[in-house]
């Protein structure tokens, strides 16, 4: 009797020291009043592997009685991959609940108009959400490009601009960088689609030859004028070109031909180029395909410009609105005017 009234005694000892372990662990924060922590869960992490970064991040006091918690609850599975937004002065119930219930943390980026493949690509890079090389070869990837029904040799002027919420990871290996690399171009192109959609004529998606026409204008006339309202004008100008087998001469297909290379300073030699295959001053019609991203205020100017007779036009002021003439003597006499207020300006 006195035997099993000291195993007693132990058992009872013994469940009190373990209530006495849970209750310590599940009422104590690593830290108050503590920090925001982002925490990441690779695709394929093990509840383990999980338990022992957060303990090691201090967002748990313990890794093993963490891993305990979620198989007491049965979550040991459910574990959510994704960047979350963890804090130290939390218990392990209100993390462990954020990873199997809660929203990932979505990284926040906004893409400009105007900018080419490799001035995206490096943009992406730096906010830690693409490989550039991978992105650079994607972007001209045969398999890829006919997933995302693009019919021409790359995706230049299908990187839609706009302001992206991503997932990202923390310190993503090579081949889960790869994988993010392929995400964040698909959605955008992705999202190129959604919105040209309506400004389709008919709301149907057009031919080859039509929608090749209309986003190399489109991609031209981003370049050409920051102005909204000047963008149908722009297009009719380029229109009217065209329709007349006059030379586009812009200068912004010029410097894409030229690459990152590009110093900011156009050149003669460089207008004289004919070499460059988008070079405008040497090569009739319409550029091999676009040289920018752009936005859909320039491409409903590109399938609808606006019916004029102009025929040129030039800045007024640098990045202001522009002046626009039907013939070259007028257009000489806007060019004369626009270098008199550039040498006012400076």
């Amino acid at each position: 009797m006195r035997l099993l009234g000291l195993l007693l005694l132990l058992a009872l000892l013994a469940c009190g020291w373990l209530w006495y372990e849970a209750r310590t662990f599940l009422d104590t924060s690593p830290q108050q009043p503590g920090q925001e922590v982002l925490f990441d869960v690779r695709p394929g992490a093990s509840l383990g592997q999980v338990a022992a970064s957060l303990a090691q991040q201090g967002i748990v006091t313990d890794a093993d009685k963490f891993r305990l918690l979620a198989r007491y609850k049965g979550w040991e599975s459910r574990l959510q991959a994704g960047r979350f937004a963890l804090h130290t002065g939390w218990g392990p119930e209100r993390v462990l609940d954020v990873l199997v219930n809660g929203r990932p943390v979505l990284f926040r980026i906004t893409v400009p108009e105007g900018l080419t493949w490799w001035q995206t690509g490096r943009l992406l890079e730096a906010a830690g959400l693409v490989n550039f090389e991978d992105f650079a070869a994607l972007i001209r990837d045969p398999a890829f490009l006919r997933h995302y029904g693009i019919p021409f040799a790359s995706a230049e002027g299908f990187l839609m601009p706009d302001t992206y919420l991503l997932k990202k990871a923390d310190a993503p290996d090579a081949a889960e960088l790869k994988a993010q690399t392929r995400a964040v171009a698909g959605r955008m192109i992705d999202n190129f689609w959604r919105k040209a959609q309506p400004l389709w004529p008919q709301g149907k998606k057009p031919g080859r030859a039509s929608l090749q026409r209309w986003l190399t204008l489109a991609s031209i006339i981003e370049k050409e004028t920051a102005v909204t309202a000047e963008r149908p004008r722009v297009s009719g100008v380029y229109h009217n070109r065209l329709e007349r087998n006059m030379l586009l001469q812009a200068d912004p297909t010029v410097i894409y031909g030229l690459g990152p290379a590009f110093d900011g300073n156009l050149r003669r030699k460089h207008l004289e180029d004919a070499a460059n295959p988008y070079n405008t001053y040497r090569h009739g019609g319409l550029p091999p395909g676009p040289i920018c991203s752009f936005g859909t205020a320039s491409l409903a100017a590109a399938i609808q410009p606006e019916q004029h007779d102009y025929l040129y036009f030039v800045a007024i002021t640098d990045g202001g609105e522009h002046k626009f003439s039907t013939n070259l003597k007028d257009h000489n006499r806007a060019v004369r005017q626009y270098l008199q207020n550039r040498r006012k300006q400076r």
